[in-house]
């Protein structure tokens, strides 16, 4: 990610000329608030005063991002930032780290932790036991709404309790209100129940017995899962057959980019598109299919082995593996026959099994390594590996 940069003397001329020219201007802020300038009152003094505003909205978003673009790398056992390209920009002089959020980063020192800027200065002492990652949050105002707030949740105490402090590292009277959606338990859909369906359609002559459920793709013909003396099939609506009549069982997944079936047959099991073509023959123990950003994947197990593969039995990786388990944040963890565990992104950067443990950051764009020896890293959606020994 790189940094945003303008001229701001440049700037400013934009906005004077700007003021200058509109009897009336609207800023939108972060909170929804609209602030305008009536001509006769547009006095020098009250354009400066506005200038200085809108400057500061413009730029509380790049001082907001300010040092996101900085990752922790490890250097043996100390740990400092460098920029996505690798260069040191912090030397690596702390027993850990975090990431940077909103403008700071906690860093271990001496067995506790404080908060360092981008630049690399000390601006919280280390004296927390506990330091997590700066936030925003709310706090009730004396008007009957809520200001936004940046703090994080820390601990001077030896049972971890928590306080909350401000990006100064004072301690606030009580901690902010947090967005709901920023719970991670708060993002589960909320099931709901589908009543069975009633169909009328007639037997077009033994044709079926009973039809189970529907599907439509786009626009074209509605397809119906039906049974035919025990076994289950798919007939279109101009009652031609799809499936043939053969499977134990056919589960309609629509969760991916279009309808397509789970068909089970003879205690294996296979893929058919919703159009009745065969992706995946009915000879695997195990398939569990996911979407990811609107792409279709697969993982498929047979005679112990596990594959990722598309919709078509293409693999997206070329090697097998023990076990693939799919990660809820975009992602696919694979582990080899000596448990050692690997990594495949959602835009199919693989990194081989040799890891201990693994796991997705929330950005999606890297994961955290613990080697066998307990080192910690950060390995980019690229390959690129934050550390080394």
């Amino acid at each position: 990610m790189g940094r945003i940069s303008f001229s701001q003397p440049r700037f400013e001329e934009h906005i004077l000329t700007f003021l200058n020219t509109y009897s009336h201007f609207a800023l939108f802020n972060v909170n929804g608030i609209f602030f305008v300038i009536p001509s006769k009152r547009k006095t020098m003094k009250t354009k400066v005063i506005f200038l200085y505003v809108l400057i500061g909205f413009v730029l509380a978003p790049i001082a907001h991002s300010f040092g996101q673009d900085l990752i922790p790398f490890r250097k043996g056992d100390k740990w400092g930032f460098s920029t996505v390209d690798k260069k040191i920009v912090i030397a690596p002089k702390y027993e850990a780290v975090d990431w940077f959020s909103e403008g700071l980063a906690a860093v271990k020192s001496n067995g506790k932790w404080g908060y360092i800027n981008a630049d690399g200065k000390l601006i919280i002492t280390n004296k927390y036991t506990v330091a997590k990652p700066f936030r925003r949050g709310y706090m009730p105002n004396s008007k009957g709404g809520s200001d936004t707030v940046i703090f994080a949740g820390a601990s001077v105490a030896k049972d971890g309790y928590e306080i909350c402090i401000n990006n100064k590292g004072s301690q606030m009277p009580k901690c902010p209100a947090i967005p709901e959606n920023s719970v991670e338990e708060n993002q589960i859909p909320v099931g709901t129940v589908v009543k069975e369906k009633q169909y009328t359609l007639p037997d077009a002559g033994g044709l079926f017995d009973k039809v189970l459920d529907d599907y439509s793709i786009g626009d074209r013909s509605t397809y119906y899962l039906a049974t035919k003396n025990g076994k289950q099939g798919v007939f279109n609506s101009t009652f031609e057959i799809i499936v043939p009549f053969e499977y134990d069982s056919i589960h309609i997944n629509r969760a991916g980019s279009k309808p397509f079936l789970v068909v089970h047959k003879n205690g294996m099991i296979g893929l058919i598109h919703g159009e009745g073509t065969v992706g995946i023959q009915p000879e695997n123990t195990k398939l569990t299919p996911f979407n990811v950003d609107g792409t279709d994947y697969v993982i498929v197990q047979r005679k112990g082995r596990t594959v990722i593969t598309d919709l078509m039995n293409n693999k997206v990786v070329e090697r097998d593996f023990l076990s693939i388990q799919y990660d809820k944040r975009g992602g696919f963890v694979i582990t080899n026959d000596d448990l050692t565990k690997g990594y495949v992104f959602k835009n199919r950067t693989v990194v081989l099994p040799k890891y201990s443990q693994i796991e997705l950051l929330e950005n999606g764009k890297y994961i955290h390594v613990v080697n066998d020896k307990g080192q910690a890293g950060f390995i980019s959606s690229a390959g690129v590996e934050y550390f080394e020994e």
